[in-house]
């Protein structure tokens, strides 16, 4: 996180807003949860907020356009910290950015654009910028609603891929009654939240106000306790780093494919058996009336077989050809043109009745049309298989899939994704993609409301509806919902307002409004912060966020434990200098400037690490005794290590056994203390919050 601008002190930082729609009044409602202060620029403000109080929380709005040097003078850009450029029209952001930073060159641009190559460019040219696309920070929250609801989710840190995993603990599960909550984490994962078994039957919003460890200044993380047993019932949620584990394997859709043409074959002999050839003849007669080239290619086989029969067995009656494969071999020499090459011989020694001339004469013009036939169809066949080989996609899975209806922007990363996490997955299209979009996907093209049957839609296990169009969103999802109550029907929209009422109307959809998702990230990156992905968890969005540690930074200096435990948030990937990154990494590590640190945080959790708010520590331990001298020196280094304090203040403490330690701590890195003096023999245990105040008093 970049240190505080030299703006003036005392007075809050100011924030400036281009667009006031969607997008823009999300990112004013998330600036001021900072406390600090904002300010609007709108060509046209809109006539209904969408978010109530919004004219209350901005402290200025000016009518104007943002790309005006004078408009922006007067709304103070000067002053500002940072502007948010996130109107509709990308042109007007980036021209409004060039022109915010000519008239302020230490201001912090953070802009929507969906123009990535200039957005790099721009990075590199001009210090302080960052720009979004709002589908790029919402698609992953539409794949993973979809995935389903164990997977809540995923992303990627260099080579390192991270889930977060939602697992509900049954009878059977190897965790419980046998694992207690801190066995579970290692270097690999991390615990987020655990929810005992009477909690999990209450509501979202009821399950954030339980909470084990009220002392944790975050409402999603740290609100458990280490030592707690983990039961059935209970719903255990980590951040894990094995791309393996948990990750449902699709159905061999190529094996089953390959195998498709010897089942069809099996079928047709148990179907000529059973019922007939008669009626199987029927059937498939009734079967290619889609399909006339069947039906030719059926007639054409038939008349040439019959013909070839006919005139094998006239050969033989007539005496022409001694036996029967004689006869077959002068009719299929007939059919094939040669009625000049046989005759021409017979004429001479056997007398040929005029009818059998006839009819072989008959035959001779029957094969040439036939020929010529097979040739238009066989050059018909070529093409389209040409065709279908340059367009060639995998089958429509059967079931447990994935339909995403719309492949736009979104429609297309929210495909990747789950493509991604090895989930089956179907497009639906009204206009046919390019054989290398998306290659590995099955699609379905045509009227979306007339295709849905085709995608196997009664077994699919998800629909995802993210078009541009909100209101067709909607009519989609009941669409698809009416024929598949069971599935998970994920909707995308863009009104907050519209968002709040479907959600209501219809609690079995997840309703999602993409500029709420998005401006969380927006808000974050106004203060300089470099949010890399986000998720939900628990109907809060939870923002992957890496921080440059810098000098005069709220974190330089720090010990991960008191970024985790005071600030409310998760760290999991640090690097320092040009070493590898540690995934995971321990509590005992302390930043320094050039450190980058990746932490799991809400906007809450943000916000107190630019305020630099770091909860109280309110934790003592009591030290006992030490079972050995080897214990007391283990012991020392124990305290060093976790506490951070001075090795030689904690030898020196040792020897004064029993005594309660005094430097304060946090409640999970008080228990951590305690269960690594236990293991070197060390008699330790934390104290209550009332002991410690009847102590004091």
């Amino acid at each position: 996180m970049n240190s505080d601008p030299p703006f003036s002190l005392g007075a809050p930082d100011q924030f400036l807003v281009c667009g006031l729609g969607s997008l823009g009044q999300h990112c004013v409602l998330n600036l001021k949860t900072f406390g600090v202060s904002v300010r609007a620029v709108d060509v046209s403000p809109p006539a209904q907020w969408e978010i109530p109080n919004m004219d209350q929380l901005l402290d200025q709005i000016l009518v104007g356009d943002c790309r005006q040097a004078d408009i922006l003078e007067k709304v103070g850009v000067r002053q500002c910290r940072a502007v948010l450029l996130v109107t509709s029209n990308e042109r007007v952001n980036l021209e409004a950015a060039l022109t915010a930073r000519v008239l302020n060159p230490r201001i912090r641009l953070v802009v929507r654009s969906d123009k990535q190559n200039l957005n790099e460019l721009l990075t590199q040219q001009l210090n302080n910028f960052v720009g979004f696309e709002p589908s790029q920070l919402s698609a992953p929250a539409f794949a993973l609603e979809a995935f389903g609801e164990d997977l809540l989710g995923f992303f990627q840190l260099g080579e390192h891929r991270f889930r977060v995993v939602k697992q509900v603990i049954d009878r059977q599960h190897r965790w419980c009654n046998h694992r207690v909550l801190h066995d579970l984490e290692n270097r690999d994962r991390r615990i987020l939240r655990h929810l005992k078994h009477a909690v999990t039957v209450l509501s979202t919003e009821e399950q954030l106000l339980q909470r084990e460890n009220p002392y944790s200044p975050s409402a999603q993380f740290y609100t458990w306790l280490p030592n707690t047993t983990v039961r059935e019932g209970d719903v255990v949620v980590t951040v894990e780093t094995d791309p393996d584990v948990s990750v449902p394997r699709p159905p061999l859709l190529v094996r089953k494919s390959s195998r498709s043409w010897v089942k069809r074959w099996q079928q047709s002999m148990i179907l000529l058996r059973r019922r007939g050839l008669i009626r199987s003849i029927a059937q498939f007669w009734h079967a290619s009336s889609k399909h006339q080239i069947r039906r030719v290619a059926f007639l054409c086989g038939v008349t040439v077989i019959t013909l070839c029969l006919l005139g094998m067995v006239l050969m033989v009656l007539t005496g022409v050809t001694p036996t029967l494969a004689d006869g077959f071999y002068v009719a299929v020499v007939l059919l094939l043109g040669g009625y000049g090459d046989l005759f021409s011989d017979f004429a001479l020694t056997t007398p040929i009745p005029w009818w059998l001339r006839l009819f072989s004469l008959g035959l001779t013009l029957a094969g040439t049309a036939f020929i010529g036939v097979l040739y238009a169809l066989l050059t018909e066949k070529l093409l389209t298989l040409k065709f279908e080989f340059l367009e060639r996609r995998p089958p429509v899975p059967e079931k447990d899939h994935v339909v995403v209806i719309w492949l736009g922007r979104v429609g297309r990363q929210v495909v990747q994704l789950l493509q991604a996490l090895k989930q089956p997955v179907v497009g639906i299209t009204n206009q046919p993609l390019d054989p290398d979009v998306l290659p590995q996907m099955p699609l379905v093209t045509g009227h979306i409301g007339t295709v849905l049957e085709h995608t196997n839609i009664a077994t699919a296990k998800s629909v995802v509806a993210v078009s541009d169009d909100e209101m067709q969103n909607l009519e989609l999802g009941l669409l698809a919902h009416r024929v598949n109550p069971r599935c998970h029907l994920i909707i995308r929209t863009y009104d907050q307002l519209f968002t709040d009422k479907v959600a209501q109307l219809f609690p079995y959809a997840q309703v999602l409004c993409a500029s709420a998702l998005s401006a969380e990230a927006f808000a974050g990156a106004a203060f300089g912060e470099n949010v890399v992905s986000l998720f939900r968890l628990y109907h809060q969005t939870v923002l992957v966020t890496q921080y440059d540690i810098e000098a005069g930074d709220t974190l330089n200096g720090l010990m991960l434990a008191d970024i985790a435990y005071g600030y409310g948030v998760v760290p999991i990937w640090h690097q320092r200098g040009d070493k590898a990154p540690k995934v995971m990494p321990s509590d005992d590590v302390d930043l320094r400037v050039g450190d980058r640190l990746v932490v799991l945080s809400t906007i809450r959790g943000l916000r107190r690490i630019e305020q630099g708010d770091l909860a109280p520590r309110q934790w003592q331990l009591s030290i006992e005794h030490a079972f050995s001298a080897d214990a007391e020196f283990e012991g020392a280094a124990k305290m060093s290590r976790v506490a951070g304090c001075d090795i030689s203040q904690a030898r020196s403490l040792m020897k004064q056994l029993p005594i309660t330690f005094p430097q304060k701590l946090y409640r999970h890195q008080c228990l951590r203390l305690v269960r690594l003096l236990t293991k070197s023999q060390v008699k330790a245990r934390v104290l209550p919050l009332l002991d410690r105040q009847t102590s004091e008093n």
